[in-house]
């Protein structure tokens, strides 16, 4: 299938003079990387906004050390294609520090151990502006955040606090302590992101392509089959043809079925899809109020 929509060119010139504003106003930035849609996009307008410079941000992953192989190797080669220095800091440690717990049950995971990890290494490499792919259709929560995103001295986010950003007037200074969350790419939708993929030709891990995976189901949704799930005895694993929508920790990031191999008929899908991005995230489900809880407590 043919895919004809056009992606508004406004956003992505709105999304470089944002990229601009951050290294004009402040000292220590970088791009908070997962490896999915949203920031590899985001790695791209930067090379864009600095061309045919060197883009001046590091790419900051925060790793679970339950996230999908594919999405490291990509992570990997992106950073050694686009020159940027990649700043990698694992969960893991956090966790053989005693400063966060190991979930147990059913539904344990490590998405919400990040938020700790990902708050040390703003201290420890003074990042006083991390640029975000988070866009206002995602979720909420998100509908709430300004471009320039206020955190407190101990990077928590508060509303009431965030700034009006009138006629595009961004204002980054902050107090001593305090940090930014940069969102570029607010404006776009998801259907924004896959067309501007498509136009500019980005390359995005194989796991958002139609695969065979070993699944199981679990609470009408499937879930990629890992040794870091914790399963019940009924919980039996199957073959299934899948791909991903969003990309996060393999413990909390279902599948859908779906024969969409290429970017036209994923495009296609997700037109006529009447499911949410992140209602395959499954950390967004544990309360009705999940994502904007993480957030004030220092969540990306």
């Amino acid at each position: 299938m043919k895919h004809t929509a056009k992606f508004p060119r406004a956003l992505e010139d709105e999304a470089i003079y944002i990229m601009r504003e951050v290294a004009a106003q402040f000292e220590r930035p970088a791009i908070l990387f997962s490896g999915g849609k949203d920031s590899i996009t985001l790695v791209h307008l930067a090379r864009k906004a600095f061309f045919p410079a060197r883009a001046p941000f590091p790419m900051l992953h925060i790793d679970t050390g339950h996230n999908f192989p594919e999405t490291i190797a990509f992570r990997d080669w992106l950073a050694a294609q686009s020159g940027l220095q990649l700043i990698v800091r694992h969960v893991q440690d956090t966790i053989d520090a005693g400063k966060v717990q190991e979930e147990t049950g059913k539904y344990a995971s490590r998405n919400v151990l990040q938020t700790v990890t990902l708050l040390d290494a703003i201290s420890e490499l003074k990042l006083d502006a991390c640029i975000g792919g988070a866009r206002r259709d995602e979720e909420k929560a998100r509908a709430k955040e300004r471009v320039f995103s206020v955190r407190d001295d101990f990077g928590q986010w508060d509303a009431k606090r965030q700034r009006p950003e009138l006629f595009d007037h961004l204002n980054g200074r902050i107090n001593h302590g305090e940090n930014v969350r940069v969102f570029p790419i607010s404006n776009w939708t998801e259907l924004d992101v896959w067309n501007y993929i498509r136009e500019e030709e980005l390359s995005i891990p194989s796991i958002y392509f139609s695969h065979k995976r070993s699944l199981i189901e679990r609470d009408g949704l499937y879930w990629p089959a890992s040794p870091y799930l914790n399963t019940t005895p009924d919980e039996v694993p199957f073959e299934g043809t899948v791909r991903f929508r969003t990309v996060g920790d393999m413990t909390c990031t279902a599948a859908v079925l779906s024969d969409a191999a290429d970017l036209d008929t994923v495009i296609a899908e997700i037109e006529a899809a009447t499911l949410s991005e992140r209602g395959a995230r499954i950390d967004d489900k544990r309360s009705e109020a999940a994502m904007e809880k993480r957030k004030k407590e220092g969540y990306f």
